[in-house]
């Protein structure tokens, strides 16, 4: 480049002067792309009757064993209702143990039983798959850039929580 620039660089300095057009289309295709990511498990899940809330609570719980139902809240930003709502029909179901806590006896600790594990792989591993492949086909570049993309698209509290469960091994 004349300006001694890489065109990684000159790239980078393009993407800050997007038009509406092209945040439209890229819009669009999150929305299509979350339609995507959620097939798989949606297919899965509709076959027992659950829905997208009962995945993400099974997701959740799944990756941070022992969590509390307030930090589920939190996680899932849904109302206690809701939550009692899925909660109710996970334990009823076989797929979520609720524990007492120790400390304080008003907190529910909640693991996932062996069957809730095998369908949180089993609903895991269709969503790896299309994200392995996904990422595959894209390159190492534009996963980390699409990570970082994502990163900045959360609230700030969300992505403390984020950051709280990636350091957890989620």
């Amino acid at each position: 480049m004349s300006d001694g620039r890489s065109p990684a660089a000159v790239r980078s300095d393009n993407l800050l002067f997007l038009t509406d057009e092209q945040l439209r289309q890229g819009s669009e295709a999150m929305f299509f792309a979350y339609r995507g990511f959620t097939a798989d498990p949606d297919r899965i899940l509709g076959d027992m009757a659950y829905g997208r809330a009962h995945h993400r609570a099974i997701h959740f719980i799944g990756g941070a064993p022992g969590t509390t139902v307030n930090n589920l809240l939190n996680i899932l930003g849904v109302t206690k209702q809701s939550l009692n709502r899925v909660l109710r029909t996970l334990i009823a179901d076989g797929l979520v143990q609720s524990k007492v806590g120790r400390n304080d006896k008003r907190e529910r600790h909640l693991y996932l039983t062996e069957e809730g594990r095998a369908l949180e792989q089993k609903l895991s591993d269709a969503q790896r798959a299309r994200l392995r492949a996904a990422f595959r086909e894209a390159g190492p570049e534009a996963v980390a850039g699409f990570r970082r993309v994502l990163e900045a698209m959360m609230d700030p509290e969300m992505r403390a929580s984020y950051t709280r469960l990636r350091g957890s091994g989620s």
